[in-house]
């Protein structure tokens, strides 16, 4: 590992969240990093604000990486296009019919979410190819034409083409294209082959209608992204950060839109695996807390966890919307900095998921927000610096804060402060119930784990966090509140490849498996290279889709071409199913999906520097004390240290504060903070 940066050259990351852009540079060896507003409206713009604001010649910059919340906002926000959808004659209805599955089967609430494209805008086109592959009907091209004159007369921008068993044979989509390019060019066209490669009727075509719903959205946003930067001089090519937490090309991100669902937050995942393999920590729950949600995912021996069912807007009284591309698997709340404390017609307390923003913000911001936020919380029981809040570009009002608290309090009899305190409370529960969801409900016992928490707000809940669920240790890494825009310094190119391929496991189809897995491998090279922004060496790794006999749905395995043979690869799919759902059978296995992904290293992948021992003794770090309330203990006289005046191996026991620019760490009282060999925090709740 090498111990300086001084050989990347000038690289830059920014990654867009909905309330804070995030930069990290590095440049002749030195690294910095910044926030600035987000620009919702233009969210290009906040990036040539950050760029602006951090002073860098993008002509000399020779790697720029970038994620972006373009897509789930769009999709959460309705702010895609009017889209139409041509299936195969006999599903217009897949949409609506979607799954009989709820999830929560107790909930008398529950309705089926409305299609993104109403019946009126589907439309049928005579073909049909069975589950082999082979023709039955063949395409009827002036029936599509007709549906496709139809869907612009309604002033349709986006079509979704979604074929029956297209997964299997694509050669009706791809001709669908052809023919609507020539009868609506002004419409844009996405077909279930170029996003799934999966069985699953309904899947597939949520997945598709998604893609055509933000398609010109997406397009359009990386056109200008790429076209502004340019013109500042970036001379290398923008990559772009997909869900599956590898980076491309801008042109092959706007051919899959889809790809970005969760183009952010995945790379603070990979960053935090990156970092936990370095410090020795291969096992973690890692919780990003940033100006809107709260995200949580699990790495086990140092890898995250890929997964091709995801879902948005999944809650108790609705299925949400599948999503058939790979995701670094994340649980996400509407639980950050910027989230809203609110009184339910009952009266009852809730924090979240509605944020302020970044426009008007909290209350603190002075922008003319009047609901308060779990950051106004923070600020009012000193746990904030009020001349550090946001850089101290504003110095915030505490008596507007804690009236906006008393118009909660009245309500409820109580003061402010109770409501600021309840409001911390709420959001902790609302955390520690998504940290069970990636750890306890799939088996994975938390006290075995270490915590890596990092984004603006991560310090301020973790140590909390972590006594609740008995976990033994946090992390808090360096540049803990840009920490996503860190990953993606140290995150491969990649693309993923999955495709249907259903067979029963066993000797006589060894070699099939292995002949297959090389054809879908010549594929995704070839499309791979040709996207290859740098020029490196190219790796493939396996995976299989398995599931019992009989059984719905898959669990995915690993799959090494030259170590293993069938009894290890039967027995570790026995072991992966039985760690999720807590049992094993004597039965035969299935092939339901081959899954290869292709990944390309950056060059000299730069890894945080180790610091120089230098001075363990705390005492050149404080910077003074304030009263804090800590949970549990009343306000409590508080030492208050500078994070980037501590070295290697210094110890600070708590109750304390650790300051940096952009966020703050809480040690609550009697817990150990020890400084590692890379700067990062690690607290020590075994002590307290």
């Amino acid at each position: 590992m090498r111990d300086d940066l001084s050989s990347y050259g000038s690289r830059v990351a920014t990654d867009i969240g909905g309330t804070f852009t995030d930069l990290f540079h590095i440049e002749n060896g030195q690294a910095r990093s910044l926030k600035c507003a987000s620009t919702p409206e233009h969210f290009e713009h906040g990036i040539t604000n950050a760029i602006n604001k951090a002073h860098i010649d993008l002509a000399g910059v020779n790697y720029f990486a970038h994620g972006t919340t373009v897509v789930i906002n769009a999709l959460t926000e309705r702010k895609g296009v009017k889209t139409g959808l041509i299936t195969t004659r006999g599903f217009r209805d897949v949409l609506e019919i979607a799954r009989g599955n709820t999830p929560d089967i107790f909930n008398n609430y529950y309705r089926k979410p409305p299609p993104f494209v109403p019946r009126h805008l589907r439309e049928e086109a005579s073909e049909r190819v069975d589950h082999r592959g082979e023709v039955v009907v063949p395409l009827d091209e002036n029936d599509l034409a007709r549906a496709a004159h139809r869907l612009a007369q309604e002033g349709v921008r986006a079509i979704a083409v979604c074929f029956l068993h297209a997964y299997a044979n694509p050669a009706h989509e791809r001709r669908a294209l052809e023919v609507l390019a020539q009868a609506s060019p002004e419409v844009q066209t996405i077909a279930s082959h170029e996003v799934c490669g999966q069985w699953r009727e309904y899947e597939r075509t949520s997945t598709t209608v998604l893609s055509a719903y933000i398609l010109p959205a997406t397009r359009t946003y990386l056109d200008k992204l790429e076209g502004n930067l340019s013109r500042s001089g970036l001379r290398s090519r923008p990559l772009i950060m997909q869900s599956n937490g590898g980076l491309v090309g801008a042109a092959t991100a706007g051919a899959d839109p889809i790809s970005l669902v969760e183009s952010g937050p995945v790379a603070g995942v990979l960053g935090a695996a990156a970092y936990g393999r370095q410090i020795g920590e291969g096992d973690l729950i890692t919780l990003d807390i940033g100006g809107t949600t709260a995200k949580c995912s699990l790495v086990l021996d140092g890898e995250a966890r890929i997964t091709t069912e995801y879902h948005i807007e999944k809650t108790p009284v609705s299925a949400g919307y599948p999503i058939s591309t790979p995701v670094v698997d994340i649980v996400e709340i509407g639980n950050g900095g910027g989230s809203i404390a609110w009184l339910d017609k009952a009266g009852s307390l809730h924090v979240g998921p509605q944020s302020a923003g970044a426009d008007p913000g909290p209350v603190a911001y002075g922008r003319g927000g009047s609901h308060p936020t779990t950051t106004d919380a923070h600020l009012l029981l000193g746990r904030i610096d009020p001349h550090k809040l946001a850089g101290g570009d504003q110095l915030p009002d505490l008596t507007v804060i804690s009236r906006a608290f008393d118009v909660l309090g009245e309500s409820l009899g109580v003061e402010a402060l109770e409501i600021a305190i309840g409001t911390l409370r709420i959001a902790n529960a609302n955390m520690v119930n998504a940290l069970k969801l990636v750890s306890v409900n799939r088996g994975h016992d938390p006290r075995e784990l270490s915590l890596i928490a990092f984004g603006g707000g991560a310090g301020l809940h973790a140590a909390a966090l972590a006594q609740e669920l008995e976990i033994p240790k946090v992390v808090i890494p360096p540049h803990s509140s840009v920490f996503s825009a860190w990953a993606m310094m140290t995150i491969d190119q990649r693309r993923d490849h999955i495709v249907t391929r259903r067979r029963e496991l066993n000797q006589g189809c060894w070699q099939w498996v292995k002949d297959t897995f090389a054809a879908i491998e010549r594929h995704s090279r070839r499309q791979f290279v040709s996207d290859l922004a740098l020029a490196n060496e190219v790796d493939c790794r396996y995976f299989l889709d398995l599931r019992y006999c009989g059984q719905e749905h898959t669990v995915k395995v690993s799959f090494d071409q030259a170590r293993d043979d069938l009894e290890k690869l039967v027995d570790r799919f026995h072991t992966t199913h039985e760690l999720e759902f807590a049992f094993r059978l004597d039965h035969p296995v299935e092939i339901v999906n081959f899954h290869v992904a292709i990944v390309a290293p950056p060059p000299e992948l730069p890894q945080t520097p180790r610091k120089s021992i230098g001075e363990t003794d705390t005492s050149t770090a404080r910077t003074g004390s304030r009263t804090v309330y800590f949970d549990g203990g009343g306000d409590v006289t508080t030492p208050v240290y500078e994070r980037s005046v501590l070295y290697p191996n210094a110890e600070i026991k708590g109750p304390a504060i650790i300051e940096e620019p952009d966020s703050v760490t809480l040690v609550p009282p009697d817990v150990l903070v020890t400084v590692d060999a890379y700067g990062g925090l690690q607290l020590d709740l075994g002590t307290a």
